[in-house]
């Protein structure tokens, strides 16, 4: 499995103040169930010593039971171990949240899928080439919109990829200026004819359901998912704040910079308002692994809207063996098991949450970097992550 360019890296920020490098523990864990999951505290050890990332950390929930492990640090300059309860940013994994509450609405009779983007945002999505009029919530939602992914724009990548980031970590960005960048260029298809990955598709769902709903997305959030669900580290960030509130990682970052010995930055705080709703979230491991249960068990969403979300489409320039649904993916891995979810990237925080389409059996991971050195393929936590579905989902991750 690998990553091709920019596509997954759908959000990416860093903020400067040079970190050392400590000498890091090696992986320890805590069990319910007693089980070890040697194969993934191998990986979680090789992340650190070979990959030469800060920090790691796995849950896996298999039915009842729960197991965590973690290896290296949560901060550099303090040596502290990550723990279960430290938040981190989730970057794409956002979009799950966004395309459930939009199918809650659907659920509700409140939008249809088949409702125009022209309905709901009139004269939002126009200029060249790009028309409201022929574009589908639906098409929103799994990506075949066609509508140019605002953080592909040249300006964009300058400020919020690599060192340019240091001068522009607390600038944000309203939902309309972001659809604004996208619209100023042609779009990469016509609407329904291919499949590209757009940021610029979940900012306009975020904009639909706080359309719809007369609320804000964080005010529905959490009065839909976050509240019931009981996830009080999940939710998105408020205007401008940089912070993340609560325990958490630091995180950090190489600015995008691919020489293992290029220097790495503290980017923890950062203003992700021009991520909102296409990555701006902050969660924790078991509450994304709570949310994932609760969501592939069929928990947050009627039959038919279910349905609709595990409607997959081909995938290409994303990740191999990939398909996508409503914010919603799945993977085919090498041993031939396929399993459900999503990843996510921010500068300093990458993410991946997925587990067997009943929802009982789910690994979550995060790392508080942003590479992976030594033979970690490709040289991002892609290859990390990857490796740790593999021990868990095929070579069983107790042996």
């Amino acid at each position: 499995m690998k990553l091709r360019g920019r596509r997954l890296l759908s959000i990416v920020t860093a903020v400067g103040a040079a970190v050392g490098v400590l000498v890091v523990p090696a992986a320890v864990s805590t069990a319910a169930d007693g089980h070890g999951h040697a194969g993934v505290r191998r990986v979680l050890d090789r992340a650190v010593t070979e990959g030469g990332l800060p920090g790691i950390l796995a849950e896996v929930r298999d039915g009842d039971r729960r197991w965590f492990g973690t290896a290296g640090v949560a901060d550099t300059g303090t040596g502290r171990q990550r723990r279960a309860q430290d938040r981190f940013r989730i970057g794409s994994t956002t979009k799950t949240f966004a395309a459930t509450l939009v199918l809650q609405l659907a659920g509700e009779h409140r939008l249809s899928l088949d409702d125009t983007v022209e309905k709901w945002l009139p004269g939002m999505v126009h200029g060249n080439g790009h028309d409201g009029g022929r574009i589908t919530v639906r098409q929103l939602l799994n990506q075949t919109s066609g509508i140019f992914n605002y953080a592909l724009d040249p300006e964009m990548l300058r400020h919020y990829l690599g060192p340019e980031f240091l001068e522009h970590r607390f600038d944000g960005a309203s939902p309309e200026q972001l659809v604004r960048i996208a619209t100023s260029h042609p779009p990469a298809f016509a609407p329904g004819t291919d499949w590209g990955y757009s940021n610029t598709n979940f900012i306009l769902a975020g904009m639909i359901v706080e359309r719809v709903t007369g609320a804000t997305f964080a005010g529905e959030l959490a009065r839909r998912i976050t509240g019931p669900l009981g996830l009080t580290g999940t939710y998105l960030p408020r205007g401008d704040d940089p912070s993340i509130r609560g325990p958490h990682s630091r995180h950090y970052s190489r600015l995008n910079m691919p020489d293992p010995s290029a220097r790495v930055y503290d980017v923890t705080e950062m203003n992700s308002s021009w991520a909102w709703t296409a990555g701006g979230m902050i969660s924790t491991a078991g509450e994304l692994n709570r949310f994932f249960g609760a969501l592939l068990g069929g928990r947050l969403l009627p039959p038919a809207q279910q349905r609709e979300m595990f409607t997959t489409v081909p995938t290409h320039g994303w990740i191999d063996d990939a398909a996508y649904g409503l914010g919603m993916s799945s993977v085919r891995l090498p041993c031939g098991t396929t399993v459900w979810g999503m990843g996510g990237a921010i500068n300093g925080s990458w993410s991946y949450t997925y587990g067997t389409r009943d929802g009982r059996h789910l690994v979550a991971t995060n790392v508080n970097g942003d590479w992976a050195d030594g033979d970690f393929q490709p040289r991002n936590p892609i290859g990390v992550f990857t490796d740790v579905l593999r021990a868990e989902f095929c070579t069983g991750g107790s042996r």
